[in-house]
């Protein structure tokens, strides 16, 4: 049996003065100038013997691979309403990995003030009145937050009331939008609400949820899954999170997983923001 390499960045084989994302399946579209010193020098190879590939999901954000050791709360996602209140988000902590290459909400990545733009696969997701670029947040792969922080009202640190990430999802046999987002919508919770990167509980923990919603959508042209649940934590009104999967306009189409965390109660976005954004999720270059 044989072992794929992991996703990342190498030498493009077709021309090796650049280097090309290795999605662990396929070579994509995405290509760049060379960092020698945080990519391999060869294009992956399959590698004999090992135990097969995993199925687990890997999450694969972009930019730094080193995540600066300074972790915050700003890494936990918003509380939510205990009993079933408005929608919103704090700034959630993530312990997926980060990939060099990604172009995230926080740097200039379209001229559009109106979008956000993920480069690596190929989306440009609306900002809204009462959104922001993503600013002074450790994940690479959010793409906007609610403006402003708060303390958080369970544990040390700050939070926001709202945030949106995007992610590809590679080294994984899964290939069904719906399994993906069922999959995927626990550990966004427990990422939100449950514990932070320091192993703190800005918001007291989760002690329950409910789902609210769960079909397929129209995204970007493609037919994806969302799974919303309404998270009930020990501080603080609770809030909401919700898993959106479908498969990428660019390279391998890889599936991609957008995560909302919403703080509940008044000084949470709409929920109603969750629709609103993958309404206008769209290909690049398309309106």
């Amino acid at each position: 049996m044989s072992m794929t390499p992991p996703p990342g960045w190498y030498r493009d084989p077709s021309y090796p003065l650049v280097e090309r994302w290795w999605d662990g399946t396929a070579w994509t579209d995405h290509r760049r100038g060379p960092e020698a010193s945080l990519v391999p020098s060869a294009p992956p190879e399959p590698v004999a013997g090992g135990s097969g590939r995993a199925k687990a999901v890997a999450l694969v954000t972009a930019g730094v691979v080193l995540v600066t050791s300074i972790v915050t709360g700003a890494f936990v996602l918003g509380r939510e309403g205990a009993a079933g209140g408005a929608g919103g988000a704090a700034a959630a902590r993530t312990a997926l990995p980060a990939v060099p290459g990604r172009t995230t909400g926080s740097g200039p990545s379209s001229a559009d003030p109106s979008v956000v733009v993920d480069e690596l696969n190929g989306i440009a997701l609306p900002l809204f009145d009462g959104w922001v670029r993503a600013q002074d947040v450790a994940e690479d792969d959010v793409m906007m937050t609610t403006p402003g922080t708060y303390d958080c009202p369970g544990g040390p640190g700050v939070c926001r009331h709202g945030r949106v990430i995007s992610r590809t999802v590679t080294a994984n046999d899964e290939r069904s939008p719906k399994a993906l987002a069922e999959h995927d919508i626990a550990d966004a919770a427990n990422t939100a609400y449950d514990r932070d990167l320091l192993d703190n509980r800005p918001f007291g923990g989760v002690t329950s949820h409910r789902q609210l919603r769960a079909s397929p959508v129209a995204v970007a042209g493609s037919v994806g899954y969302l799974v919303r649940w309404q998270v009930t934590t020990g501080a603080g009104p609770g809030g909401y999170v919700e898993s959106l999967a479908f498969p990428s306009s660019v390279g391998s189409r890889a599936l991609v997983i957008v995560r909302f965390a919403f703080d509940a109660g008044a000084d949470g976005p709409p929920l109603t923001d969750m629709d609103r954004i993958t309404e206008g999720i769209r290909p690049v270059g398309t309106r």
